[in-house]
């Protein structure tokens, strides 16, 4: 069965590389992407490492870019820790990739090869790593089988498994127990996530519960120089409050929209930004927003002196083009700020920095949920969808502390703002209790590189409870 597991997955993966191969293609033809990575992706041919590194080198796998912002605070402890440390980082998404390239100019960039045999043994012997260490939940089982036949230490770091996610994996339990035990090291954001993978199989004194390193990483300063020119670029006033509705799907979108639009019917300086979760949707977005026979300024027309924003003006929501600073100064009239679209990558932490009142998307739309973290860092007055499964901890120790408030629709977010609006020493002070709670969750990170460098007991590490 040793031998024959690996075909077998590859028939497998094999029938899903053919039926999604229409999409591909269409993404190809369409987008550019994989035409340049598709070597990396079905052959294995990433980047031929020599073996005389004089430390060693850790292969971190990310899937796309929550988790290479994550890793920024982890490699900056692993370099102060052991400056000779080679890097050599890989990424499924193509967004993904463009943001750690942009992220980490003096580290190895890849792409994570497809889960066929021939492409990760390739893969491994061409990295050659001391370590390899995926992010968050990676559970490709050719890599991971083909890492402990080549004797190479696998870690996971910042893991997480949601309830969802056990039950699926529970169905498979004969191979999630070869997967899990190829592990010498889990370190794991929570006792419960711990609790779940050793029912999965994982050897107790294997897992170590860490906490989550998206604390450590989340800035906690509006004052920062990246949420500054932000908002020099916006053009943003001090006497204009900011709704933030971030990493959104669609309809999110639409659902803030419909809810600004009709608060500002009573606070009209109020102002919105949108930043949509896929690059791909910004000019769907931009349209949408246009549709609504709504200014628009987007971020990446902010940046040169030939910037533009389109604004519906004249007959039938006509367009016509202004510069920035007329668009901002006198273009238009006070009672019709733009809208703002923020459609550039690895700004939206920064952006959050802006926010009085912010909805974290994905919520509203059987995604799970994305990232609460970094606006609760801020202090902004936070919301989201029923749905936030993906981060079910942060969001119960949060509503405990009265520290974020859960919105059903586009009506729901109405009141919420109007509520605010109206009570902005109420609003502030849940702003305050989510910054408190991300502060008191700090220390993740050191104790993950802890982990990698072996020096830690993990029967010792015990995680602050949420």
């Amino acid at each position: 069965m040793n031998r024959l597991l690996p075909w077998l997955l590859n028939l497998l993966w094999g029938g899903v590389l053919l039926a999604v191969s229409p999409v591909l293609l269409y993404r190809t033809l369409r987008h550019g992407k994989y035409r340049h990575s598709w070597r990396q992706r079905l052959l294995g041919e990433l980047p031929q490492l020599p073996q005389d590194s004089t430390g060693p080198r850790f292969w971190f796998h990310a899937v796309s870019v929550g988790e290479v912002l994550l890793l920024e605070t982890v490699l900056d402890e692993l370099a102060k820790r052991d400056p000779q440390a080679e890097i050599v980082i890989s990424v499924t998404t193509h967004t993904g990739l463009d943001v750690a390239r942009r992220k980490f100019p003096e580290h190895t960039i890849c792409c994570f090869p497809l889960d066929f045999s021939w492409a990760v043994r390739r893969a491994i012997r061409r990295i050659q790593p001391t370590r390899i260490v995926l992010v968050e939940l990676e559970l490709w089982p050719n890599f991971i089988l083909e890492a402990a036949r080549a004797g190479v230490p696998l870690s996971l770091i910042n893991g997480r498994l949601s309830e969802r996610s056990f039950r699926g994996y529970s169905k498979a339990g004969w191979l999630m127990r070869r997967l899990i035990s190829s592990f010498d090291q889990l370190a794991v954001q929570s006792d419960e996530y711990a609790r779940r993978f050793i029912k999965l199989g994982a050897t107790p004194d294997r897992v170590i519960v860490t906490g989550s390193v998206k604390f450590d990483r989340v800035a906690t300063d509006r004052e920062n120089p990246q949420t500054q020119a932000l908002r020099a670029a916006f053009g943003l006033k001090s006497h204009e409050s900011v709704f933030v509705a971030g990493s959104t799907v669609a309809p999110e979108e639409n659902v803030a929209l419909e809810a600004w639009q009709e608060v500002r019917r009573q606070h009209p300086k109020l102002r919105l930004i949108l930043v949509p979760r896929h690059k791909e949707r910004f000019e769907e977005v931009a349209q949408l927003v246009e549709s609504r026979n709504l200014n628009l300024l987007r971020r990446s027309q902010s940046t040169s002196e030939s910037d533009s924003a389109r604004s519906p003006l004249g007959e039938a929501g006509a367009d016509q083009s202004l510069s920035v600073e007329a668009f901002l100064n006198d273009g238009l009239p006070p009672e019709s700020p733009p809208v703002i679209l923020l459609d550039t990558l690895g700004e939206l932490s920064a952006c959050w920095g802006l926010a009085d009142f912010a909805f974290v998307g994905g919520s509203l739309a059987n995604r799970g949920g994305q990232n609460m973290i970094e606006p609760a860092g801020y202090g902004a007055a936070l919301c989201f969808g029923p749905d936030t499964r993906n981060f079910r901890d942060v969001v119960v120790a949060l509503l405990k502390r009265d520290a974020a408030k859960v919105v059903e629709d586009s009506i729901d977010l109405e009141e919420t703002l109007l509520t605010w609006l109206a009570n902005r020493d109420a609003a502030r002070a849940q702003g305050i209790r989510a910054k408190e709670f991300v502060l008191s969750q700090h220390g993740a990170t050191t104790k993950t590189i802890d982990c990698l460098l072996g020096e830690t007991e993990p029967a010792r590490l015990a995680h602050r409870a949420a």
